[in-house]
């Protein structure tokens, strides 16, 4: 007698591990916006741009070349007639600070390029294609700020290592003359290198916080090289106070081989700038959520 198999009921027959590639969920999945993702797209538009290459060349150029002018030109006498030192300087020029004489106009181009990266998506309008494609909108940001800080730095580091061994043959036989090897040389060097670092995130955020590349770079010319200036008009006592914690002020006791009277130790410069730029990246955030592109 034929006899037949007999099925539990409720029982399914066995589904396959691997998920169907065609179904609307695994669909969703493989286009999920992640922070990687837009990472990754952030990475791909900064470097897509001309205007990227270009500044990070100039910035690099900027360092380089007057770093290498600064320890062949110099002349103890020269020195011994210039003006007081401003906050952040030892009071005595040395090998290293010779060689960062380029980070004033460095910061000028990689903020400037940081604004661009932030502030140029709304001038082109671009911006609202980046914030429909991440809704959540503060990735963009992060993004942005983790792209461009690193290659500053790197690239700066860099920088400013050259510049220190281009013009350490210009130095030699001066009492002034250093090696990579004395005590602070490699410190100070990485530090211009993180300040610059800082000031491309800076820049990010002023971008994102003003939405005009014209603005934003006045507002970046003015916090870092205007505002120390204005505030010598204050009274003496409130200048010695106040002087130190202004953000360029601050940044440049990061990378200041010694440590002046009238400066903040490089750890403290370093905690101070680093202030600046987060509560700058937190106005910036709470503007990109609250406001309409």
């Amino acid at each position: 007698m034929p006899t037949t198999a007999l099925r539990r009921p409720g029982k399914r027959p066995p589904v396959s591990a691997v998920p169907d590639p065609d179904t609307p969920s695994a669909r969703k999945r493989s286009y999920q916006v992640t922070g990687i993702r837009v990472l990754r797209s952030e990475w791909a538009k900064f470097w897509s741009l001309r205007s990227s290459w270009i500044t990070l060349g100039v910035a690099a150029f900027l360092l380089v070349l007057f770093g290498a002018i600064a320890s062949y030109t110099y002349s103890p006498d020269a020195v011994a007639t210039a003006g007081p030192p401003g906050p952040g300087s030892s009071g005595d020029s040395d090998a290293v600070s010779l060689a960062l004489s380029g980070v004033s106009l460095a910061q000028l181009a990689i903020g400037v390029l940081g604004v661009l990266l932030a502030a140029g998506e709304y001038t082109t309008g671009m911006i609202r294609s980046t914030l429909a494609a991440v809704p959540r909108r503060l990735p963009v940001l992060w993004s942005k700020a983790a792209v461009i800080g690193p290659i500053a730095l790197i690239l700066t580091t860099v920088g400013a290592l050259a510049a220190f061994l281009l013009g350490a043959p210009g130095l030699d036989g001066e009492k002034i003359a250093l090696s990579l090897g004395d005590d602070g040389v490699l410190r100070s060097l990485a530090g211009a290198g993180v300040y610059l670092g800082l000031v491309a995130v800076f820049g990010v955020a002023l971008g994102m916080l003003i939405r005009s590349s014209a603005g934003a770079i006045a507002a970046l010319v003015g916090i870092l090289l205007v505002l120390p200036g204005l505030a010598s008009l204050l009274p003496d006592s409130w200048y010695d106070t106040l002087s130190p914690y202004f953000p360029s002020n601050a940044g440049s006791a990061v990378y200041a081989l010694h440590e002046s009277s009238d400066s903040l130790s490089p750890g403290a410069g370093l905690a101070v700038f680093a202030g600046w730029v987060a509560i700058t990246l937190v106005g910036a955030a709470f503007r990109l959520r609250k406001t309409d592109a």
